[in-house]
């Protein structure tokens, strides 16, 4: 008996890599299970040093260093820009979009830049253990949606503790994580404790996963997200009455660069631009992309091949290029959707 039950075993260990390679749907799942594996285990080894300083949020600090590392294991590289605004000590509430749970793998990977950084998360991920229990003992804000006026007094009693502490408490305005090429209208929440507390809004924005994450078709490959800082957003003298338009100004900023950073990360997938030439505006859209799909290596696949196709059909997009984005954008869309529709024949 225990004879075959080693030998089950050892057909199911080689069964892994060709499962992996050849069916998109284990190695979505597996890919997921590595993540919230080494997160989970991650939990229960951190939670004992949690509790010699209970709700402390540089325990984020540990979780990071440690999480961080599951980017290579499942493909991802993560470019941050605006660093020095997202460095810099003091109390703010970071927006950003939310698209999976990859956007937490996202912000272990410039946590170390954020240092002192809290979330505010639904009330029903505490109850994931062990994850959630060393969540909240590293000082996560989790409230309960459904009873409004509750989680109204918890965010203000946060608020007034962020101020004091220059602690940074990111926010996801858009409340549900939906991958979809857009951004979705936004909650006021955020933009009440700023006001109420005279603290800056700082805009981050993570790049579409649309190119390499699929949750209906179960698809994930290797990709590249751009996440960007943008300058912060001043909210003093502002009042309740001003929370309408400055949501707006801060939601069109953030679309505007989401659209950008987009059509951008579609592209270094094939050729990785150095940082200097990234911030620099094109003189010519046909003339850029020539140089920038120069040199680009031959698909292996014909799953490359089809995307590197479309990768031809727009010129590289940077910060400086406002003018053209959102016809570029729409291209970029379009031809993400003719992408991914030729990847799933093939896979």
């Amino acid at each position: 008996m225990s004879s075959f039950i080693e030998l089950l075993g050892l057909f199911l260990l080689l069964m892994l890599p060709f499962l992996y390679e050849t069916n998109h749907i284990f190695r979505y799942y597996f890919k997921f299970l590595i993540y919230y594996g080494i997160v989970s285990f991650n939990s229960i080894v951190l939670i004992p040093a949690f509790l010699t300083r209970p709700c402390d949020v540089r325990n984020l600090l540990w979780a990071s260093t440690w999480c961080h590392r599951v980017t290579a294991l499942i493909g991802l590289r993560w470019e941050l820009r605006g660093k020095e605004h997202l460095a810099k000590d003091q109390a703010c509430i970071i927006v950003a979009n939310h698209q999976s749970s990859l956007d937490v793998l996202g912000m272990f990977n410039i946590w170390h830049v954020m240092n002192k950084c809290t979330v505010v998360a639904k009330r029903e991920l505490f109850y994931a253990w062990p994850f959630g229990l060393a969540a909240w003992l590293a000082g996560l804000i989790f409230i309960d949606r459904v009873r409004g006026e509750k989680a109204r007094e918890t965010l203000n009693e946060v608020n007034r503790r962020i101020k004091k502490q220059r602690i940074k408490l990111w926010v996801f305005p858009e409340g549900t994580r939906r991958n979809t090429g857009d951004m979705h209208p936004f909650k006021k929440g955020a933009f009440h404790m700023a006001i109420e507390e005279q603290i800056p809004i700082l805009p981050v924005v993570f790049s579409s996963y649309c190119t390499f994450l699929d949750d209906k078709k179960k698809i994930l490959n290797a990709g590249r997200i751009v996440i960007t800082t943008l300058p912060p957003v001043s909210t003093e003298g502002l009042t309740k009455d001003d929370i309408d338009p400055l949501m707006e100004r801060v939601r069109s900023q953030m679309i505007e660069t989401f659209k950008l950073t987009s059509a951008e990360a579609l592209e270094l997938r094939y050729k990785p631009l150095k940082s200097s030439a990234l911030s620099s505006t094109s003189s010519s859209s046909s003339a850029t992309a020539a140089s920038a799909l120069e040199g680009v290596p031959q698909p292996v696949s014909e799953i490359d091949a089809t995307v590197a196709s479309v990768s031809t059909s727009y010129a590289p997009l940077h910060v400086g290029a406002a003018a053209a984005a959102s016809a570029s954008y729409e291209t970029y869309k379009s031809s993400v959707t003719a992408a991914k529709a030729s990847m799933l024949k093939t896979l």
